[in-house]
C-alpha cells in the first residue's frame, strides 16, 4: 500500500473517532447496570411469603426465574434508574431589561385653541373622562406684560410673580363631562406672538392633571396689490438697450476710423511731387527720424502710498471681521453638533421644543419664599435660604422606542451661571412617591409631571435646561 494511502486512511480514522467521541455527551444517560441487565416481563407482582434472606418489601414476580446474585442490582441502583432524568439547561438569554412605564390614566383633559380675532382670544376646553365628579383648578399663564379686557366663567386674574400674570378657576366638573372657558387679552405690537399655556390641576392645586398650550398669531395683513412697471422702466429691458447702444456706438466709431483711414491715404497719394510733372509715386519717402520721448511713470512716493493704503484696508478688513465674529460667539451655548446628538433648541414659556427622543414643554413655573425648603424624606438638608422651585413640565417621546432619561440632567440655571439639579426626593413627593425617573418611558407615550429643583438666594431660574441623554442637545427654556 503506498504511504500516501496509508496516511490518507489513517487521518479518516481519527476523524471518525473524533465524531464518535463529540456525539458521546448528547446520547441519552444510561447506568451500566441498567443497560446489561435484561428487562424484566410485565407481569403482576404477588405477594410471597416473607424469608430471612429477602426483605418482606420486596415483591417477587410469580413463575420467574430468579437472577444470579451477581447480576442482580443493589437497591439503590434501582432507586437510580425509577427517577427521571433532570431537564437541561435553558439556554442562555439576556436579562430582560427594564419594562417601560406608561402614563397614568387622565381624568381630566384641556384643549386650548386660539380665534383669529385682532385681538388675542383663546378658547379652552375641560373635560372630565371619569365617572364621578371632581373639582379641579384650572391656570392659564399669560405673556408677559399682557392684560385680560375679558375672562368667561367666573375667572379671577392674579399677579403671578414678576411681571407674569396668570387666570384661576375653581371648578366643579360633573362626570363625563366638558367645560368650555375663554380669555381676551388687550391688543399687542402687530407681530408678536403671545403663547398662554393652559394646566388643570387637582382641588388643591398640587398636582397637574393636564396641560395644553396654543400660540396666538396676529392675522397677517393683506397684501398691497402690486401694479407692473412699465416695459421701458424693467432692469433687463434696460440692461438690453445699453448693450445695443454700447455696441452701435463701437460700430460707429470702427467706420469713422476706417474711413478717415482711407482718405488721410488718398491725400498722401495725390499730394506728394516728383520728375514727372507733380505726381505721386508709390514708393514711400523715407520718414524723418522723430525724437525719442520717455514713457511717463508715476512717482515712486504715489506708488508707496498707494501700496500703504492698501494694506491698511486689508489689515483693518480682517481685523474687523475677526472682531464681528469672535463677539457672535455665545459663550453659554451648548454645542449642536460634533458628538451631540440633535440640534439645540431654545425657546420661551408654553412652547413645544423638540430634542433627538423627546418633546418638552414647560407650562409653569412657581417659587416658594426663601428658606421654605424643609428636609424631604430620603433627602439632605436644605440650604437655610433655600426655597423650592416646581416646574409643570410636558414630556412626550417622539421615538419609536422606550428611551431612559435621568434626574441629574434636568437643571435649573440662576443668575451668574450656577445651576441645580432635580430634586429628586422632593419630585418624588410631589408625584406622590412615584419615581419618575426609574422606568423608561415607553414609544409615543406622552406624561405632564412636577420636577421640583432647591435654590439658594431669592433669584429665581433664569433659564431650564431639560435632556433625554448625557449626549443629547437638550431644550432651553427662557423663565419669564
Amino acid at each position: 500500500m503506498p504511504a500516501s494511502t496509508r496516511h490518507h486512511r489513517a487521518l479518516a480514522v481519527f476523524v471518525h473517532c473524533l465524531g464518535i467521541l463529540a456525539a458521546v455527551p448528547a446520547l441519552p444517560t444510561a447506568a451500566p447496570e441498567a443497560a446489561a441487565a435484561p428487562r424484566p416481563p410485565a407481569v403482576t407482582p404477588q405477594p410471597v411469603a416473607a424469608t430471612p434472606q429477602t426483605m418482606a418489601a420486596t415483591p417477587r414476580p410469580t413463575g420467574a426465574t430468579p437472577e444470579p446474585a451477581a447480576t442482580r442490582p443493589p437497591v439503590a441502583m434501582v432507586a437510580r434508574l425509577t427517577e427521571p432524568t433532570p431537564p437541561s439547561a435553558p439556554p442562555a438569554m439576556a436579562p430582560p431589561s427594564r419594562a417601560p412605564a406608561s402614563a397614568p390614566p387622565q381624568q381630566v383633559t384641556v384643549a386650548v385653541a386660539t380665534e383669529s380675532s385682532p385681538a388675542p382670544r383663546y378658547r379652552i376646553q375641560v373635560r372630565n373622562v371619569s365617572s364621578s365628579p371632581l373639582d379641579t383648578t384650572v391656570r392659564q399663564e399669560l405673556p408677559p406684560g399682557s392684560s385680560t379686557t375679558a375672562i368667561s366663567g367666573g375667572g379671577r386674574s392674579t399677579p403671578a410673580g414678576g411681571s407674569a400674570t396668570e387666570v384661576t378657576w375653581r371648578l366643579r366638573l360633573p362626570a363625563h363631562s366638558t367645560t368650555t372657558l375663554g380669555t381676551a387679552l388687550a391688543a399687542t405690537a402687530p407681530g408678536r406672538p403671545l403663547t398662554a399655556p393652559t394646566c388643570a390641576f387637582t382641588s388643591d392645586g398640587s398636582r397637574p392633571y393636564d396641560c395644553a398650550t396654543a400660540t396666538w398669531q396676529a392675522a397677517a395683513a393683506p397684501a398691497a396689490e402690486v401694479t407692473e412697471a412699465p416695459v421701458w422702466r424693467r432692469y433687463p429691458v434696460l440692461l438690453a438697450g445699453l448693450a445695443v447702444l454700447l455696441l452701435i456706438s463701437a460700430a460707429v466709431v470702427w467706420v469713422w476710423r476706417r474711413r478717415r483711414g482711407r482718405r488721410v491715404t488718398a491725400a498722401a497719394l495725390s499730394s506728394g511731387g516728383g520728375p514727372e510733372g507733380g505726381r505721386g509715386t508709390i514708393y514711400p519717402r523715407p520718414a524723418a527720424p522723430s525724437p525719442l520721448r520717455r514713457r511717463r511713470t508715476p512717482p515712486v512716493w504715489m506708488l508707496v502710498g498707494a501700496a500703504v493704503v492698501v494694506l491698511a484696508g486689508v489689515v483693518g478688513t480682517a481685523g474687523w471681521t475677526a472682531t464681528r465674529q469672535v463677539a457672535s460667539i455665545d459663550t453659554q451655548k451648548q454645542p449642536t453638533s460634533g458628538a451631540w446628538m440633535g440640534t439645540g433648541v431654545t425657546g420661551s414659556l408654553g412652547v413645544p421644543l423638540r430634542e433627538s427622543a423627546f418633546e418638552f414643554t414647560v407650562y409653569r413655573m412657581t417659587c416658594g419664599a426663601p428658606g421654605t425648603a424643609g428636609k424631604a424624606d430620603g433627602g439632605g438638608a436644605a440650604p437655610a435660604n433655600g426655597r423650592r422651585c416646581e416646574a409643570t413640565v410636558g414630556v412626550h417621546n417622539v421615538t419609536g422606542d422606550h428611551q431612559p432619561w435621568h434626574s441629574e440632567l434636568q437643571r435649573a440655571y440662576l443668575p451668574g451661571g450656577r445651576w441645580v439639579s432635580t430634586d429628586e426626593s422632593a419630585t418624588r413627593m410631589a408625584n406622590l412617591g412615584r419615581d419618575v425617573f426609574a422606568d423608561p418611558m415607553a414609544a409615543g407615550t406622552r406624561m405632564v409631571l412636577p420636577l421640583v429643583f432647591t435654590v439658594d438666594g431669592r433669584d429665581p431660574p433664569q433659564q431650564l435646561e431639560l435632556r433625554s441623554g448625557v449626549f443629547s442637545a437638550g431644550v432651553r427654556v427662557q423663565m419669564p
